[in-house]
């Protein structure tokens, strides 16, 4: 699975590493750009304001409008991807994307997706949403008894 399929793909399955470095990786990377755009443009605004004394509050705004835009598309790509991880991580527990609505839950809901996205094992071998990302074809069938 490549980095795009990752981060933006709804199919198949992943393995709990794969969850866990997506997003922590994802979550820094996305926080970083957040505080950046903050900084920007949020702090732009301010001193323009202050430099004039109020004067150029117009010019600020318009920074701040820019700003909020960006900060929005930047929301918008940490919702996607977390939506992806852990739609992944439900499909390779067995479960389809409708669980992802167990967050809506108050905390509870979010408990519940971390311990089972988070730190449960995937179901052994295939399902009906793909192959297994450890390769593993599942558990053994038992062997005829001899008579």
């Amino acid at each position: 699975m490549n980095f795009t399929t990752l981060l933006f793909g709804f199919q198949g399955r992943i393995r709990r590493t794969h969850y866990w470095l997506g997003a922590i990786g994802a979550g820094v990377v996305l926080g970083v750009v957040g505080m950046i755009i903050a900084m920007v443009f949020g702090g732009g605004a301010m001193m323009a304001a202050q430099a004039n004394n109020g004067a150029g509050a117009a010019a600020g705004a318009g920074m701040g409008i820019v700003g909020g835009i960006l900060y929005l598309a930047v929301l918008v790509a940490a919702v996607w991807i977390s939506l992806a991880l852990q739609i992944k991580r439900w499909h390779d527990r067995d479960k389809g994307a409708i669980w992802v609505l167990i967050n809506f839950i108050p905390v509870i809901g979010g408990l519940w997706a971390l311990v089972e996205c988070g730190f449960l094992d995937g179901t052994a071998g295939p399902n009906k949403f793909g192959p297994s990302p450890k390769g593993i074809e599942g558990p053994a069938a038992p062997a005829p008894a001899v008579s």
